[in-house]
């Protein structure tokens, strides 16, 4: 897993995970790794949630408004 970047300073996602068709996600204070995949949250959301994990920038206000319910 590698460690989220978090350039604002208080994003509550630790880490990720991306695979071909998913991003795994640790968020910070939790043990447990949220997987949303494709099938589930859809190629798009997916997609745009691996490019936020790479820049270190808006993934886990992305997912509280578009994909919170939608892992796996």
């Amino acid at each position: 897993m590698e460690r989220y970047r978090n350039s604002s300073g208080n994003s509550g996602v630790y880490g990720y995970e991306i695979g071909n068709d998913y991003i795994r996600v640790k968020f910070s204070g939790t043990s447990k790794i949220y997987s949303y995949s494709y099938r589930k949250a859809g190629s798009h959301h997916v997609e745009k949630m691996k490019s936020l994990a790479r820049s270190g920038s808006g993934l886990n206000s992305y997912i509280n408004s578009y994909v919170k319910f939608k892992y796996d």
